[in-house]
């Protein structure tokens, strides 16, 4: 007996113990294992310990999806989360390119997922108020939102918790400098059933854009270098 006279279902099931680079593979060698790891059935859940990750063509986003990580935990992640006005030219070129890569698949996911239920970011610097806004928009069904060390974030994905999230149950903004204290404030008098968690945030240092305007030129680029 071979492994594709098994019916569909035990194909799906067998798939699942795999992770995504053998599910490619596995797929590679005939057409019949080629249609199940197209079957949306087995993309609920999705995880990426990088951002790499989100340009290989080995995964599938569909309404099927309900849960979604990206845990992106390197020493790229310092680079990221430095403030625009203290990073070099390179930096600011590796960060550009990291940026379009998050945001555009994120843009992705809230087309395609609307049955999303849990979404968990963390280590995503360039990460915009703007993009969870957007999946909180399109994805009602969200219940869960885990959003840790993203230095962009702002009061306003709060707001759009207020706004957006009627199903959300979980929030946590965790080491996001740029949320404030009356920011949280608010959300919990907003949504006092929400379970929010803000680890560290609203006590750390926010984000200056002005600093650059007020350095000199040496200073500057002693902090560049």
């Amino acid at each position: 007996m071979q492994l594709t006279d098994l019916n569909r279902e035990c194909l799906l099931h067998i798939f699942s113990f795999l992770d995504k680079e053998n599910r490619k593979s596995v797929s590679r060698t005939c057409q019949v294992l080629r249609e199940v790891f197209h079957d949306p059935a087995l993309w609920t859940l999705l995880c990426f310990s990088s951002l790499s990750e989100l340009k290989k063509d080995n995964f599938l986003l569909s309404p099927a999806l309900r849960s979604l990580s990206i845990h992106w935990h390197s020493s790229r992640v310092k680079v990221c989360n430095i403030e625009d006005w203290a990073k070099s030219s390179f930096q600011r070129d590796i960060c550009g390119h990291h940026r379009t890569l998050v945001n555009s698949f994120l843009a992705e996911v809230s087309n395609r997922c609307p049955n999303l239920l849990s979404l968990t970011l963390s280590g995503c610097g360039h990460l915009t108020d703007g993009y969870i806004t957007q999946i909180l928009e399109k994805c009602t069904k969200l219940n869960t939102l885990k959003l840790e060390n993203c230095a962009r974030l702002t009061d306003k994905t709060l707001e759009a918790v207020a706004i957006y999230g009627s199903n959300l149950r979980t929030l946590h903004v965790d080491f996001c400098r740029n949320i404030t204290q009356e920011g949280l404030d608010r959300i919990c008098e907003t949504c006092p059933s929400l379970s929010l968690s803000a680890e560290h945030s609203a006590t750390m240092i926010p984000d200056q854009p002005d600093k650059c305007d007020s350095l000199g030129k040496g200073v500057k680029k002693r902090l560049l270098w």
